[in-house]
């Protein structure tokens, strides 16, 4: 009998194991090439949530701050191969469009101590904040049912969602969208 339970309790956690493997090796090219309106179709034109988390200094960061600028809200966790590949190109961005009023976002659903190592390691130069849970309530209000990551969500100056991204957005891609906001 306890052996029968020890080989219930292997199977379950190797089960568990082999779930959490796939949703951490999803690649953007496993999600549909393109998602369907209705996945999204529901925060599209409209305000985005509000929201208030502690960035990796302790600072409460309220979205208020930003009101005025075009956003650009990454959803993305250290242990995401494409959240990994896309942040130096968000870096750019921010970089290359910070002063003409772009202002990314990095919301981490993930832990704050590997959260600050990767931002320390990558030179990440805009906001970040981490929360596990919240930030993945967060992700849900800003459209994101399918819990994709990265998933980024474009936000106009006045404070309305106009384009989301379920996977990590190409270069080309992110400049039409922001270039046609600002």
């Amino acid at each position: 009998m306890k052996k029968i339970i020890i080989f219930v309790l292997v199977l379950v956690a190797a089960g568990a194991a082999g779930f959490g493997l796939q949703r951490v090796m999803m690649k953007p090219a496993d999600l549909p090439a393109k998602l369907p309106a209705q996945e999204f179709s529901s925060v599209l034109g409209k305000p985005r949530p509000e929201f208030a988390l502690e960035d990796l200094d302790g600072n409460v960061r309220n979205v208020r701050e930003w009101d005025g600028k075009v956003l650009l809200v990454n959803f993305w966790a250290t242990w995401c191969p494409p959240c990994i590949k896309e942040t130096p190109l968000l870096i750019e961005l921010q970089d290359k469009y910070g002063d003409q009023g772009l202002q990314i976002i990095g919301l981490a659903i993930d832990d704050e101590k590997s959260v600050r190592d990767f931002v320390d390691t990558m030179g990440v130069d805009y906001p970040i904040v981490a929360g596990e849970l919240e930030a993945m309530e967060l992700a849900r209000r800003f459209g994101n049912r399918l819990n994709a990551l990265p998933y980024s969500a474009f936000v106009d100056r006045n404070g309305d969602i106009v384009h989301i991204k379920a996977g990590d957005i190409e270069k080309e891609e992110a400049e039409k969208i922001i270039q046609s906001l600002l």
